[in-house]
């Protein structure tokens, strides 16, 4: 009987935009190639381009000959169960989902973005002068919602005095909305401003760190990726990132279904397991009081 790193072949269906957007796109695919290159494992890409072509995008990658088929985003998620049904052999492992009880053949993969988000509110109601900050949000899917959900909670856990606002671009990729919503938050009177938005939300850190407001960044470091490694204007007012590991999440259900125990259900990424936390201050760490990074710890391991 042939091992189950004989019988697999890999596939990946981003989200809308690309495998090097910055987004977790990005790292969904560093994670593919990780345990791909480290198991001698075939794998096919494709990047969509609409949200039309989500189940045709699956399907071609079904009959290429994936036997382990990686979506990114939960929006993809009822398109890869659909198939799941009808193709029992192939199993799917998709990011930021919650598959159907009954699902024999998909796994999601969810983080504690309430987590995450309560450090990064934490941190922003310690680093507010004016006693407001601001979130924005791409679209409310539970992911962004429990962003959202932890950031006003962190930031009242630090600051009882401040004022969380908040603005949907209702899009992950239009930058433009990204930048008006870093703008109508800034002229409310914010000056930290965390964005869970993809590259809209990228956009809108960029923007409000060019006028001066200290950001927060997600799902990866932002440094790394937005402010490329700070040679972008205002990457010295970026204080950090939420981060969700998404590259680790998937290089784990990868390596599980070598090793023969990858389980269908609901895989749970968060502090206790190195799936979510905080990126380093990098240029911002001078200018981050010692007591504030004291607390920072404090609460996390609170948490």
């Amino acid at each position: 009987m042939p091992r189950p790193s004989e019988t697999l072949k890999l596939g990946l269906v981003t989200d809308l935009g690309r495998i090097d957007d910055g987004t977790f796109n990005q790292y969904a695919y560093d994670g593919l190639v990780q345990a791909a290159s480290e198991h001698g494992l075939e794998y096919e890409v494709i990047e969509t381009e609409s949200r039309n072509d989500y189940e045709r995008n699956l399907q071609s990658l079904i009959e290429r000959g994936c036997t382990l088929i990686v979506t990114i985003g939960s929006t993809l998620g009822p398109a890869a169960e659909r198939l799941a049904t009808r193709y029992t052999s192939v199993h799917f492992v998709i990011v930021d989902y919650e598959p159907l009880p009954d699902s024999r053949n998909v796994t999601g993969l969810v983080f504690a973005e309430d987590e995450a988000g309560f450090l990064a509110g934490a941190l922003a109601g310690l680093m507010t002068d004016e006693d407001v900050v601001g979130f924005v949000g791409g679209m409310d899917i539970p992911p962004v919602l429990r962003f959202q959900k932890g950031f006003e909670n962190g930031v009242a856990h630090t600051n009882k005095r401040a004022k969380a606002l908040s603005i949907y671009t209702d899009s992950f990729t239009d930058t433009a909305a990204g930048e008006e919503a870093a703008r109508e938050l800034i002229g409310q009177g914010a000056d930290v401003i965390f964005a869970a938005a993809g590259a809209s939300g990228s956009a809108a850190i960029r923007a409000a760190a060019q006028a001066g407001a200290w950001v927060i960044g997600v799902d990866q470091d932002e440094w790394v990726t937005t402010f490329q490694n700070g040679a972008v204007p205002g990457a010295e007012r970026l204080i950090t990132s939420a981060v969700k590991r998404v590259d680790h999440a998937v290089y784990t259900a990868i390596d599980q279904a070598v090793h023969g125990h990858l389980r269908a259900g609901v895989q749970r990424f968060d502090l206790s397991n190195d799936g979510v936390g905080l990126a380093p201050y990098h240029a911002a760490d001078a200018a981050v009081p010692s007591e504030v990074k004291g607390k920072i710890l404090e609460v996390r391991d609170g948490l």
